[in-house]
């Protein structure tokens, strides 16, 4: 991959992915890339906006707070880090969609604060299938009682769910926890008519098999974008 640009890049992971729904008798359209543009440069968002794509996920509130205003005001951009309840005022300024809300206090929050900002939001919630204590996410038995909270929230709507599997070299060590995602999204919708259209999963070394398992939107930044450079030192306090 050195030597690319992004383009090409991009070329690389379009293939793999209408590969991997060859495979699954999937309809590529039906799987969003999310450019993760952690780390990297306005200049290399827009790079990848010229060569097509227009929905560009940030990990951290205060990096996406500088760089969304030096970029096209055509793109869609979409949290898909950890959010911390002090920033989410300004998630709810910036964002489209949220794919990490991890509590019903978070939802409640980010209602509020979209009915006081004059905004509607997509929101995706978090699931910690894997069961880890490391990572964040909603226990997969709180689903439906955070579900039926979101029902009397009317700034929010909940469009999907995503989860991160651990950490493996091995991309199918993943499939597991991306095929029991969809499994419960699968029993929630027939228990509660919540269509849950979205499932975001997967990233650059894992994909493949995510999109196998189905999902709906793929998180992709190296593969993209090449190696993160090192980030700046940040002052959260700041947001």
């Amino acid at each position: 991959m050195n030597g690319e640009s992004i383009a090409e890049r991009i070329g690389r992971v379009r293939a793999r992915l209408a590969a991997a729904c060859a495979r699954a008798g999937r309809d590529p359209s039906t799987v969003q890339i999310v450019a993760v543009s952690k780390n990297h440069p306005p200049e290399s968002v827009e790079a990848a906006a010229a060569a097509g794509l227009t929905v560009f996920g940030e990990n951290r509130v205060q990096e996406a707070a500088a760089k969304i205003p030096q970029c096209s005001s055509r793109l869609e951009w979409h949290l898909v880090g950890h959010l911390q309840s002090n920033k989410a005022r300004p998630a709810v300024l910036l964002f489209h969609a949220i794919h990490s809300v991890d509590s019903p206090d978070l939802l409640r929050r980010l209602d509020r604060i979209a009915g006081e900002e004059g905004r509607r939001l997509r929101l995706l919630l978090e699931v910690n299938v894997s069961g880890e204590s490391s990572k964040f996410g909603l226990k997969p038995e709180a689903l439906t009682d955070t579900l039926r909270i979101a029902e009397s929230l009317p700034r929010v709507e909940i469009v999907g769910l995503m989860t991160m599997p651990p950490i493996s070299e091995d991309p199918e060590r993943a499939r597991m926890f991306f095929r029991a995602l969809r499994e419960l999204r699968d029993r929630t919708r027939a228990e509660t008519g919540f269509e849950l259209p979205e499932l975001s999963m997967g990233m650059s070394h894992d994909f493949e098999v995510a999109v196998e398992e189905g999902a709906t939107m793929v998180r992709i930044g190296t593969d993209i974008f090449g190696p993160r450079p090192r980030p700046a030192p940040e002052r959260e306090e700041s947001l």
